[in-house]
């Protein structure tokens, strides 16, 4: 099991992380998700920690708990869910490549508005 900890400051660091959890056991990982464009935090983290009581008991003890200005929303991280591929162009871009609605964007048709 891993632990979701949301509203975090963008500021944060792994270290902080650590030194917060280990109260409740040996920390086995820390996971801070950064944007992919801008490289920048995204303002949440997986903690994972040697046992599922050490777990339970840094949800009980730092869900709601301020820390660093901002009020912690810890729980159980729930497994990633599939997301629906996009619909655009009936395929994404793979749609382009395969004649799809490419003659009516280069003609400028579509419905949009001529200018």
């Amino acid at each position: 099991m891993s632990i979701y900890v949301g509203n975090l400051s963008y500021s944060v660091t792994q270290e902080d992380l650590t030194q917060v959890f280990e109260e409740y056991g040996k920390v086995k990982s820390v996971t801070l998700p950064t944007d992919r464009e801008t490289g920048r935090l995204r303002g949440f983290a997986f903690i994972e920690l040697d046992t599922t009581t050490g777990e339970d008991a840094a949800i009980e003890a730092l869900d709601g708990a301020e820390w660093m200005g901002r009020d912690l929303r810890v729980s159980k991280a729930r497994p990633k869910e599939e997301r629906p591929r996009s619909s655009f162009g009936g395929g994404g871009r793979d749609s382009f490549s395969r004649g799809g609605d490419r003659d009516s964007f280069s003609r400028g048709g579509g419905g949009g508005r001529r200018y």
